[in-house]
């Protein structure tokens, strides 16, 4: 029985019977698990060191190439067309305000043609220039109310039993007058009396006279021949435009064309 048992002893590995051998390695392994462990960490330590080394532009210049900003589109916005549906206008004639009577001075002795003061003055110093090369100047008529030009171009029309608008050929409708402004006025020849009010007055010297020189006072002819606004010829009717309020009155209202 004892012998068996020394027997079976004998049979075991030197290995398996060295117990302290066995002690040893399991200490052995914490040991390289710890080693193993502390590699990785280092490693994944270099990673992070070298990301956070990337320039921080990197990713917002290649988003900003990836998706560009559109260009906006202008829309270029068409030029009105001008038109002449919304000209105020009676028969070619265009309005025009009333002078005031304060504004007003004579230009002849009997004080009954008055122009404005500018006006006035201005053809005064061209009559008398005219006077002193032989050429008379005679005023017609001047600064008409709105009332007075009733007058002349209802009455007279009916007396000459013209159509409407045979009659505004040859005189404006009441408020529509350059009378009204005080800067026009009609001009005769006083060596030829019978071409006043009439085309031939175009004939004579006091008309070849302004022609030449009324530009140096300020006046210029207010319906020659195949005017825009459809108005007869009419060579003694001349109007000054010599200061701002003239300028305006006559200038803005000649860039309404007629229908």
């Amino acid at each position: 029985m004892s012998e068996i048992w020394w027997g079976n002893m004998d049979d075991i590995p030197e290995a398996l019977r060295d117990s302290p051998k066995i002690k040893q390695s399991s200490r052995q392994l914490p040991i390289f698990l710890v080693g193993s462990l502390s590699g990785l960490g280092l490693l994944l330590l270099i990673a992070i060191v070298l990301l956070s080394r990337t320039p921080p532009n990197r990713q917002e210049n290649v988003s900003f190439r990836a998706t560009p900003t559109p260009t906006p589109t202008v829309e270029a916005t068409p030029t009105p067309t001008p038109t002449t549906e919304a000209i105020e206008n009676v028969l070619g004639h265009l309005p025009y305000q009333q002078a005031p009577e304060s504004e007003l001075k004579p230009i002849t002795p009997d004080d009954r043609i008055r122009m404005r003061q500018t006006a006035a003055e201005e053809f005064l110093q061209m009559q008398a220039s005219a006077r002193a090369a032989g050429i008379i100047l005679t005023p017609i008529s001047g600064f008409r109310t709105v009332e007075e030009q009733n007058r002349l171009f209802f009455q007279v029309k009916q007396q000459r039993n013209q159509e409407t608008r045979k009659r505004a050929e040859v005189s404006a409708p009441p408020g529509y007058s350059e009378h009204h402004t005080g800067y026009a006025i009609d001009i005769g020849d006083g060596r030829s009396p019978g071409t006043n009010l009439s085309v031939s007055f175009e004939k004579t010297a006091a008309f070849q006279w302004l022609q030449n020189n009324a530009n140096r006072y300020s006046f210029e002819l207010s319906f020659p021949p195949n005017n825009p606004q459809g108005v007869s010829y009419e060579p003694w009717h001349w109007r000054y435009v010599g200061d701002r309020d003239s300028l305006e009155t006559f200038y803005k209202a000649r860039e309404l064309k007629p229908q």
